[in-house]
């Protein structure tokens, strides 16, 4: 078999996990311990992340023509791909906090949502919760001013209703009862 025939499956392979990926991010992995492989793997599976050592060259042959073909600075020397379909800022998260208790993995840059950002930047990115984070704090927030006006109608109600905050009724304003006329008998229809 010829050396294009075994390559073509695995640079179908990267094409078909970065077709519709949110993000792709490069690292250089050299120097991690097996253990610690294995903790990042776990850390990025977790998250919905794909995580994968690729040779540049077939990284190279994937990107082209798409929006991470901007990566292609980044390939050089020893280099994984962690990419994520579903949550953008994913990977950059998990790889930057595993990146402080492993100082050996060293993130080489990235593209999220079309755009390509160097160490620091992904660096920045790993700084924005998720997406159902945000959606939970966006939640809490709006039910937050609900939840205070229920408790404050709550203690108002138990204090017996609002009779402590009205204002005093003066007796001019309170009219007298109307007396109610006495209630007519049904007229009689004549008899045929």
């Amino acid at each position: 078999m010829a050396k294009v025939e075994l390559k073509a499956p695995i640079v179908a392979e990267i094409s078909e996990n970065i077709k519709d990926a949110d993000s792709v991010v490069v690292v250089d992995y050299r120097g991690l311990t097996v253990e610690q492989d294995t903790r990042l793997r776990k850390a990025l599976r977790e998250e919905g992340v794909t995580y994968k050592v690729y040779k540049n060259t077939f990284i190279n042959f994937a990107i082209k023509g798409t929006d991470f073909e901007q990566l292609a600075p980044y390939l050089e020397g020893p280099s994984a791909i962690a990419i994520s379909k579903s949550d953008a800022t994913a990977p950059a998260r998990v790889l930057a906090k595993f990146a402080k208790e492993a100082d050996k993995l060293e993130i080489k840059g990235g593209v999220v949502e079309g755009t390509l950002y160097d160490a620091k930047g992904i660096a920045g990115i790993a700084t924005i919760p998720s997406r159902d984070q945000l959606i939970s704090k966006l939640l809490g927030s709006l039910q937050s001013p609900i939840t205070n006006f229920a408790r404050v109608m709550k203690q108002l109600a138990e204090k017996g209703g609002a009779s402590a905050t009205e204002a005093p009724v003066k007796e001019e304003a309170v009219a007298a009862p109307v007396e109610e006329a006495p209630a007519e008998a049904p007229a009689e229809t004549p008899a045929e």
